[in-house]
Parts: C-alpha cells; structure tokens; sequence
C-alpha cells in the first residue's frame, strides 16, 4: 500500500500518460497511409511504431524530431511504400497538437496543489514546449532525452532526472503507463511507481513494447490516481 503522503513530487512520462499519443500517432500516419492506398488496422499500425521506434532509439542518440522521420520511413519500408518527403515530417509536425487525455489537465491541477510535478520524456526540448501548452500545469523539472543524449528506458535519463530534482528516490513517486519504458527502468533502479493503464480494456500493447514489471499500483486513468492520493 503506497503512503501517497510521504511523496514530495510525482514525475510523470507524457506521451501516453498524459497526452493521448496513439490517437495522435494515428490521425498523423492514416493520411500517409491513405495516400500510398495502404490498408492496414489501427492496432497494426501502433503495433509497428512500437517496435521501430524502440529499436531508433536504442541506436546512438540522434534528436526525437530525427526519430520521428526515420520511423515513417520505417513504416514506409515494412508497408512497401515510400513517403515523400512532405510525409517524413507528419508526425514531429503534428505532435505539438496531439491532445491530452480528458482527465488530465484537471487531475494534475489538482495534483499540483499537494505535490510537485516533473516531466521525464522521450522528447527534444521543442516539441515538448509546445506540448506544455495543451497541458496547462506548470512543471517544476522538466527532463527530456534532449538533454540527456538518451532515451528511455536507459537509466541515465532517471539518473539526470533525480540529480535535477536534488530528492532522495524515497520522496519521489514515478507515474507512466509504459512497463516497456518507464516501469522497468525505474523499479531498477529503487523506485516506487503507478502504472496508469490507459489500454486496461483493449487488447496488445499499443504503441509501447511489451515488457513485464511489478509497480505499486496501478490505475485506469489519471483521475483514479488523483482520487486515491485524496487530492480529487
């Protein structure tokens, strides 16, 4: 049972815990696919992304925005179609837009008014300015594998994160829905953590690897969560 008051600050993965990314994922690629007269199934799709992108970013560190083009053009080779160069670009273009779930801007304000909030993401420093827009919520750290030259699920991107929060691991609690990411890395490394299970009712994994980890608990929504700390 997590004592949710012996917490200073929640750190949070974005995409895909608070932004709704496999809908943005989507809306971004089904026109490309449209075009190239592609058909395929949504879960087909996000399935592909997973594995392309984890295997870019375990390669040696190049920009999320760079990522991002060489997943298109990823698909486009396991697809057998070739994007133009307009198409390379829909996914960083559009990620500044892709919307947050209709829980979370309401549960991290409240969520601020007992805690800090910290942002560890798999993002350039940009792309995640504009995204701070939608959220709404001022963050108090903000990491991203800009500025550690890495991506999750590596370490060093926890190791920065707790050097910047300047906390011991006891006082920060770590919530995200990827296992594959953020669970695995961080249970790892001494942390407690809250698995935001957005897919707890749809089949595979979506836009995340598979990966298996024991968090502390587990919840729907972010919503779920903020009610259980008693902040909601």
């Amino acid at each position: 049972m997590i004592k949710y008051d012996s917490f200073e600050i929640l750190t949070f993965d974005c995409y895909g815990t608070l932004i709704d990314w496999e809908t943005g994922i989507l809306n971004a690629l089904k026109p490309v696919l449209s075009n190239h007269e592609i058909t395929t199934t949504d879960d087909q799709v996000l399935e592909l992304y997973a594995e392309v992108e984890a295997h870019l970013e375990e390669q040696p560190y190049q920009p999320y925005r760079t990522v991002l083009r060489h997943v298109v053009a990823r698909l486009g080779e396991a697809l057998n179609f070739r994007p133009s160069a307009e198409e390379m670009d829909v996914l960083a273009g559009s990620l500044g837009h892709w919307p947050a779930f209709p829980d979370t801007i309401a549960a991290l304000t409240a969520l601020k008014t007992r805690y800090k909030l910290g942002i560890i993401s798999n993002i350039d420093n940009d792309l995640f300015a504009e995204t701070a827009k939608t959220l709404q919520v001022k963050f108090d750290h903000v990491v991203t594998a800009a500025q550690v030259k890495a991506y999750k699920p590596s370490h060093k991107v926890f190791d920065y994160a707790r050097e910047l929060i300047d906390l011991p691991r006891a006082k920060i609690l770590h919530v995200a829905q990827s296992l594959f990411h953020d669970h695995v890395p961080a249970k790892e490394l001494g942390y407690t953590t809250v698995w935001i299970n957005r897919r707890v009712d749809v089949e595979g994994g979506g836009a995340t690897p598979p990966a298996s980890a024991l968090p502390d608990a587990e919840f729907p929504d972010l919503a779920s969560f903020a009610k259980a700390t008693g902040v909601m």
